[in-house]
């Protein structure tokens, strides 16, 4: 069954022969690059967006991959759209456009034929408004096409000895400001730094959701007692405070996708899980 996926997916990107990858540096489009890199007779190059709401580690990370295997990358700088501003509910939706018809412009600056980016099998089930605007734009998801779904492209990435293969999922920053609050460049850099400082202490994908002055933590399952430990827990709270937050909580849920997404109802009216 994997071995047709894996056929069907080389197969898609041969048929494609020129195209540019979306590259965010995070496990699917990785995957993509790496495998593009060892085709023959296709023409490929990765195009990374560099804009505020995008950290500068995932940025540095994708030009050191890019770097290592020799392949022809772009950065594209984009100032922050104003039309998102605000964090509507249909943000991702206005981002893909935006994001992806600079990338089309780039595409056909240099002649490339398709665009495509590393959504996958597993992403048809969240609430992901994204996936409208890239069909409507005709973007390809050779991932998605040929049915690979995450924890195939996680054991695939490290069989091929990626260093992106346990990496945790990546979403811009924008996912930590609850909709419909305007977005500022402070709150932003309070975020990413809180975020870098956590990954530096080993909180390998945490979250810092921010909730006005208040710093909201998802973590990765097993550090709940480790973060709530003196003197970590201590050491947390004077550094996310120096950065700019007056409150600190811990989310007993931990980390999970989406939690700021419209809660969808069911038929007894309350709220469901499946979009928080």
């Amino acid at each position: 069954m994997l071995n047709n996926k894996i056929e069907k997916f080389d197969s898609i990107l041969r048929e494609l022969k020129s195209f540019v990858i979306a590259f965010s540096g995070g496990v699917d489009s990785t995957f993509i690059l790496y495998s593009a890199a060892q085709l023959r007779r296709i023409r490929f190059a990765a195009i990374t967006i560099r804009t505020s709401y995008i950290p500068k580690r995932e940025i540095d990370e994708a030009v050191d991959f890019c770097k290592k295997y020799g392949i022809n990358h772009t950065i594209l700088d984009i100032s922050f759209p104003e039309v998102i501003r605000h964090n509507p509910v249909e943000r991702c939706y206005l981002c893909k456009k935006m994001l992806f018809s600079q990338i089309k412009k780039f595409a056909d600056d240099n002649n490339f034929i398709y665009i495509v980016d590393g959504t996958n099998a597993d992403d048809n089930g969240d609430f992901r408004p994204g996936l409208k605007a890239l069909s409507e734009m005709g973007i390809r998801s050779p991932l998605m096409e040929s049915g690979l779904v995450k924890h195939e492209i996680r054991e695939l990435s490290r069989k091929a000895g990626l260093p992106t293969w346990d990496k945790p999922a990546y979403a811009c920053l924008l996912t930590r400001i609850p909709y419909d609050t305007k977005i500022t460049e402070k709150d932003l850099r309070m975020v990413e730094e809180a975020e870098q400082f956590l990954f530096e202490k080993g909180f390998y994908g945490a979250r810092v959701r921010i909730h006005e002055d208040t710093a909201r933590i998802e973590c990765m399952p097993g550090y709940l007692s480790k973060i709530i430990q003196d003197p970590e827990r201590e050491h947390i709270i004077d550094n996310l405070k120096r950065i700019g937050f007056r409150f600190i909580s811990l989310d007993l849920e931990g980390y999970r996708t989406g939690s700021l997404n419209p809660i969808k109802k069911n038929n007894d009216n309350k709220g469901t899980s499946e979009y928080s």
